[in-house]
């Protein structure tokens, strides 16, 4: 065990967080969930979807049988929707190809849709007691800093020496608690902000701090300025107060979500407002949303359509539905559409 690892675990003992839902009773499943739920989120955030979760899907084999809407609608805020469909196919092919029980080798956890080699080790590490090291977000602030590595840990190179850290401190003894406490370090006092040098342990060895760069570890990934997208998106009401929803492709941005109906630009909204609504429902422009994604900004110009007769060409189908404003809850949307819609819902109730 190294000098680093040592100390790790002692603050740990003391400092740690020893209470979060998914340690009280780590199975791979559990942790599985909370460590997916967790990649580009913080805890606070996580824990009342991680807490629905496991209300509604207490089992894996409770994922696996359960119909995706109802996955995505339970996931819906949370963001990179992708997780939420990679877990849910990750549950079948655990009921379909594992007999139901989520499998504790390496390879085979590795081999479920959306598991990395870091997720993969967390998993065994904390559920099973396996001795393998992690690299998160958290570890590679953690690592980066105490040893000073130079360079964006996204180029190969750098994530490489980091790995090989990883593996250095991860100690063969209470490697579940290891594991932990380096995310707990990273997450409450390693901090990409505001540190709080002063408390952590590693203070006195660490590199960063020595020469007074704290802030320039981990090496920051070449910006690029993001583009701007822009889309038109028709908000069609009935008379029964239901908004007209589409079902997104199953891959993609907000795959497999259920949205409002998007269309380039002005003129695609013109073309497609006369192909489905009659001629006299035209649109009402709302005030734009701005939406950021990592590699874009989106736009979002929502046009309200009130339906002024039943006789419209919109209509129910296998990808598109008539949802009642005051049951939102029920299908997964993405936050900014959620976020419309639930806004003109309180609007209308005045």
């Amino acid at each position: 065990m190294t000098n680093f690892s040592r100390r790790l675990l002692t603050w740990y003992d003391d400092h740690g967080r020893h209470h979060l839902p998914w340690q009280q009773r780590p199975t791979p499943y559990r942790v599985w969930l909370s460590e997916v739920m967790l990649q580009q989120t913080q805890v606070a955030t996580v824990l009342p979807y991680y807490q629905r979760f496991m209300g509604r899907f207490p089992e894996v084999g409770d994922l696996a049988g359960a119909d995706e809407d109802e996955v995505l609608a339970l996931w819906s805020g949370l963001g990179y929707y992708s997780r939420a469909r990679n877990l849910h196919r990750a549950a079948r092919l655990i009921r379909d190809e594992h007999g139901g029980r989520f499998p504790v080798t390496f390879d085979a956890v590795l081999a479920l849709p959306g598991i990395g080699r870091s997720t993969a080790g967390a998993i065994l590490a904390i559920a099973a007691g396996q001795h393998h090291p992690i690299l998160d977000g958290n570890v590679k602030r953690v690592l980066s800093r105490y040893h000073a590595v130079e360079g964006w840990p996204g180029r190969r190179e750098v994530e490489q020496q980091l790995w090989a850290l990883a593996a250095e401190h991860t100690p063969q003894q209470r490697t579940a608690d290891y594991t932990q406490a380096i995310m707990d370090l990273g997450a409450t006092l390693c901090t990409r902000s505001k540190p709080g040098c002063e408390r952590c342990p590693m203070s006195r060895d660490c590199a960063a701090l020595g020469q007074g760069r704290v802030a320039e570890f981990p090496g920051k990934k070449p910006r690029k300025a993001l583009p701007v997208k822009q889309v038109v998106m028709p908000l069609v009401l009935n008379g029964r107060g239901e908004v007209w929803l589409q079902k997104r492709p199953p891959t993609g941005i907000w795959g497999g979500l259920w949205s409002l109906p998007e269309c380039d630009d002005e003129a695609a909204f013109a073309r497609w407002r006369d192909e489905h609504l009659g001629a006299n429902d035209r649109g009402l422009a709302l005030e734009p949303i701005k939406h950021t994604f990592s590699h874009y900004h989106l736009l979002i110009h929502p046009q309200r359509i009130q339906l002024q007769q039943q006789g419209n060409r919109v209509a129910d189908g296998g990808a598109m539905v008539w949802q009642p404003l005051a049951q939102l809850e029920q299908l997964g949307l993405p936050a900014p559409v959620r976020r419309l819609l639930e806004s003109l819902a309180r609007t209308l109730e005045q």
